[in-house]
């Protein structure tokens, strides 16, 4: 393994400073793994030390996880990318447009111009939206007493689009759907069809739903940052009996489990000797799937769980089958074409198929898109690239 102790003090020194209550970052090649450290403390303020093997809330992290799936059935003939989902999920057969509210404060919904396609789902571009994002969304679901996302309830997936299907690009509950839709055509739980088709053939052991006894007791607890910025340790868990398995953001699992994932992104679909996702579905997953749309900024309309999120500002973003995909060189790290996303609870990784190396890294605490989590992610992967070289 490379010593990369740049990292080592870049994460070190954001911990003494408070930035972040602890951290797991590792990152690897093709050919494994190459560095790997853990610091500051799973709970703050006396919480155990942080270990690698420290289970996380990795939030939406889970979603390329859950296209991946789609995409093994896609790949078996028993999904489409471009039918209309409804032939899987009839739920969606009729969606409408929330156009906005009339004077008396109801809504105003049209039937949707086209039908909805897994593609749609997949690359975020069927009109689901977040209301963390969307106060227009925010006020439906008020009115409409219509559950958060992360109670798992099955109400909580009642929306409507807020433009119709094709026409841009926004952030919501696609992959929940898609989630859905593996269930209904496998006949299995989310959870089993990730166990018996990726966990497995993967060796991801520390990653899942529900959280077992082992598990919870190497759980790094949720923090939130004060108005003064300090972080305090806050009470959150997701439901561990759950109406649906959230693929869009349900899964607890561990740094070596995700950077394993991740590593079939650099290894055309192997893992371990054993082909996980077929060649021609890596490159698919991996290449503009949205044309001309692009990748927008996320506005916060919740400050309390997001500051405004955008990855490189200024830069072209595509999405492909899973993933954002970022157009253009940045200085010193990261290629065109690699492929990233991250998670609420401030998880982040990247893969970088062109200079063979994928990360991540592992914090809890809210908002999403924390000014000193974000600096320290960039100084963790420009530490690695300047380790590498």
């Amino acid at each position: 393994m490379v010593q990369l102790s740049l990292i080592d003090q870049a994460l070190q020194a954001a911990v003494d400073r408070g930035d972040v209550p602890g951290v797991v970052a590792m990152a690897a090649t093709p050919a494994g793994l190459v560095y790997q450290g853990a610091f500051g403390r799973r709970s703050l303020p006396d919480g155990a030390a942080m270990t690698p093997d420290t289970v996380f809330w990795i939030a939406s992290m889970t979603k390329a996880i859950t296209s991946a799936a789609a995409m093994l059935l896609v790949e078996q003939g028993r999904l489409a990318l471009d039918r209309p989902i409804a032939d899987i999920l009839p739920e969606l057969a009729a969606p409408h447009v929330l156009e906005g509210f009339d004077a008396a404060g109801e809504p105003r919904l049209r039937p949707a111009r086209r039908p909805i396609t897994l593609r749609h789902l997949i690359t975020h571009t069927a009109g689901f939206v977040y209301d963390i994002w969307s106060p227009e969304m925010g006020r439906y679901m008020e009115k409409k007493g219509i559950p958060g996302i992360i109670s798992c309830q099955n109400a909580a997936l009642d929306l409507p689009l807020t433009f119709d299907p094709g026409d841009r690009w926004d952030y919501g509950i696609n992959i929940d759907w898609v989630g859905k839709a593996v269930e209904r055509v496998s006949g299995q739980t989310l959870g089993d069809y990730f166990a018996e088709h990726l966990f497995g053939p993967i060796g991801m052991t520390d990653t899942g739903f529900r959280l077992t006894p082992e598990h919870r007791a190497r759980l790094a607890g949720m923090h939130a940052r004060g108005a003064n910025g300090t972080l305090e340790p806050i009470a959150f868990e997701l439901p561990q009996e759950p109406e649906f398995q959230m693929g869009g953001g349900g899964l607890y699992g561990t740094a070596a489990d995700y950077l394993a994932f991740q590593r079939l992104f650099l290894n055309a679909g192997r893992a371990d000797g054993r082909q996980v996702l077929s060649p021609q579905t890596v490159r698919l997953m991996s290449e503009n799937a949205i044309g001309a749309l692009e990748v927008q900024l996320l506005r916060t309309a919740v400050p309390a769980y997001s500051n405004d999120a955008e990855f490189f500002p200024g830069m072209v973003k595509k999405w492909g089958l899973g993933f954002m995909i970022s157009t253009a060189q940045v200085p010193g790290v990261r290629s065109p074409g690699s492929l990233a996303w991250a998670g609420l609870g401030n998880t982040y990784f990247w893969i970088d198929p062109a200079k063979g190396v994928a990360g991540v890294i592992l914090m809890q605490m809210i908002p999403f898109a924390d000014p000193k989590a974000l600096a320290l992610f960039v100084a963790f992967e420009k530490a690695l690239y300047t380790g590498l070289a």
